[in-house]
């Protein structure tokens, strides 16, 4: 009898999960701009001297290299622009719904995932959010470095949602963001710092009410325009 049981043969075409394999990161090392999964944010010339809470961001790979949309139809890779990361959040792959097929999803939406575009692994959704997104214009009100790394994380479903924009993403980076270390806080703060200094010294208790009004102006445009003007926006 040349009848082998079957059972005990493995089926490369039948896997019992369907689970994206997930190796272990390497650790993060600010000297060498290494934030493996990270979110990362740093100040921006005169925008952040007047709004602090205002910056650059870029999402990195596994491992650890820095993308970020940093002009029309330009995405960089491995030179975060305006210079190092100053803040960081290390994201978790396992909140990321990566299916091989329609009916793998471990998100909810998985129709509506697979119309927004889906990606098999992290890099994956960072390399296809980068050749779509060099091909758009940059804008700092409607296409902006936040518009990036909100379609990469809807292409990954990130949190079992599809609704990351920029909103959300500035405030994950402002509320759970770790700085990289005190002069990270020092470069962030200290250019806004000597503009209030300076404003105040030659201009007077006026230039406080300008700046506060600019800041509500910048912050209404984009809770308008991501929630009541959606179609001006790129995700």
């Amino acid at each position: 009898m040349k009848l082998t049981q079957m059972d005990d043969v493995e089926d490369p075409f039948n896997t019992k999960s369907d689970e994206h394999d997930l190796w272990p990161l390497d650790e993060i090392d600010p000297t060498k701009a290494r934030f493996p999964c990270c979110l990362v944010w740093t100040s921006l010339p005169v925008v952040s001297w007047l709004a602090p809470f205002i910056g650059h961001v870029g999402l990195c790979m596994e491992d650890g290299t820095i993308v970020d949309f940093s002009g029309s139809n330009f995405v960089n890779v491995d030179e975060f622009a305006y210079g190092s990361v100053a803040r960081y959040i290390q994201l978790d792959r396992k909140q990321c719904c990566f299916p091989a097929n329609l009916s793998s999803h471990t998100c909810k939406q998985r129709y509506k995932h697979a119309e927004r575009g889906i990606a098999i692994s992290w890099d994956d959704a960072i390399n296809s959010s980068r050749r779509h997104f060099e091909h758009q214009s940059y804008n700092l009100f409607t296409c902006n470095c936040h518009s990036f790394v909100a379609t990469c994380l809807n292409r990954m479903a990130y949190g079992g949602t599809l609704d990351w924009n920029m909103i959300n993403v500035a405030g994950l980076v402002f509320l759970s963001g770790r700085w990289v270390n005190v002069m990270s806080v020092v470069r962030a703060f200290l250019p806004f710092t000597m503009m209030v200094c300076i404003g105040v010294g030659f201009v007077g208790w006026p230039f406080l009410v300008g700046l506060l009004m600019f800041c509500f102006l910048l912050i209404t445009w984009f809770v308008v325009g991501t929630y009541c003007l959606k179609s001006l926006l790129e995700y």
